[in-house]
């Protein structure tokens, strides 16, 4: 069970990466983040990453092998996006990453969580804009 969770997470890794570099450019890679002390990796992206990112098949290839109750995301406080009373949040990776896209400064960070860590989530993303 644990080397399907590290599976899963280099498979996150590998696509958001690879994602990025296929719908914005090869010159664009997002900015690595190592939190080692908080058990994850992760990518800031540009706006013009997190556009392509929104409009390519990442997220939808991302879902496929982990689960939306595995992920968490960090919303800005005018986001439109639905948040139940106890924190949920009711929303596609893509809508998450698209709505940080629709506005002109928008970006995400994604991390990749470690397992075990993060109350299971394998990954997180946080929204961005001004």
């Amino acid at each position: 069970m644990r080397l399907a969770r590290v599976g899963a997470g280099v498979l996150v890794a590998a696509g958001v990466s690879a994602g990025v570099l296929t719908c914005a450019g090869t010159a664009a890679a997002g900015t690595p983040i190592m939190q080692p002390d908080q058990g994850r990796i992760g990518l800031a992206l540009s706006h013009d990453e997190t556009a392509g990112l929104a409009g390519g098949p990442v997220p939808a290839v991302v879902s496929m092998f982990v689960p939306l109750s595995r992920m968490g995301a960090g919303l800005k406080p005018d986001t439109t996006i639905y948040k139940d009373d106890t924190g949920g949040v009711h929303a596609s990776l893509r809508q998450v990453v698209s709505e940080a896209a629709d506005h002109p400064d928008g970006s995400v960070v994604i991390y990749v969580n470690a397992p075990g860590s993060r109350g299971g989530r394998v990954l997180d993303v946080y929204q961005n804009w001004g």
